[in-house]
This record gives C-alpha cells, sequence and structure tokens, in this order.
C-alpha cells in the first residue's frame, strides 16, 4: 500500500530537482516549458513564472495527453518541463506523471516562493 509519502519519496527520487539560478538560465528558451501546477486561486494571488503555462495538478495528465480532447499544445515530449507548485509536493508528483507519460526531460523547481526569492521573474 503506498502512501502520501512514499509517493513523494518516489517522485523525489524520479524526477530531478532544479534550483532558481540554473532554472532562470532556461527562462524563454523555446525548448522549455515552465508548468506552474498550483490551483487557480494561487496563481490570482500571487502571480507565476514569466511565461508559465498554469495547469491545476489535477489536469496536468489531461492537457499533456497527445489523445486528450483536452490536450495542450504547449506540451511536446522533446521540452524540458520545469514544474513548480508552493511547496515542491505537489510539483513532484506531477513531474514523476510526465515521466511515466513519456517526457523525459522534466525538473521540479520546487516552490513558488524559491523562485520569486531568488529574483525570478513573474507575471500577475
Amino acid at each position: 500500500m503506498k502512501t502520501v509519502q512514499s509517493m513523494l519519496a518516489e517522485a523525489e527520487a524520479a524526477v530531478p530537482r532544479i534550483n532558481p539560478e540554473d532554472a532562470r538560465k532556461l527562462l524563454g528558451q523555446p525548448d522549455v516549458l515552465f508548468l506552474d501546477v498550483r490551483e487557480p486561486p494561487e496563481v490570482a494571488t500571487s502571480g507565476k513564472v514569466q511565461g508559465a503555462l498554469a495547469i491545476p495538478r489535477g489536469l496536468v495528465e489531461f492537457r499533456a495527453d497527445p489523445a486528450s480532447p483536452m490536450h495542450d499544445a504547449a506540451f511536446d515530449r522533446a521540452k524540458t518541463i520545469v514544474a513548480y507548485c508552493a511547496s515542491g509536493g505537489r510539483s513532484a508528483l506531477v513531474g514523476k506523471t510526465l515521466k511515466d507519460m513519456g517526457y523525459a526531460n522534466v525538473r521540479n523547481l520546487g516552490g513558488f516562493k524559491g523562485w520569486v526569492d531568488a529574483g525570478g521573474e513573474i507575471e500577475k
């Protein structure tokens, strides 16, 4: 039986972390997708990484699967995906799911606050 803690540990082991400084070097590159998996009220309150695609965690699979009627063309298995949330848990779980779906280059930025504290660009 899996627990939240075991699922998080498995996700953290599968999805490499990226620090805000290294992530900033990727911002704006055409082969990189920043993915905000927080809920819409969270994004509305604090903003998001400049240019990030905001999709709540519960919808990522539907938007990432090319066979889904809800597919978002921003998802491309050739891109590096940099996921983040409020503290890093949801983005780790999403990262693991994306890897399971064939997205090989997935990174977990962790929490949005770390991005802001490091001087990362945001949009409201």
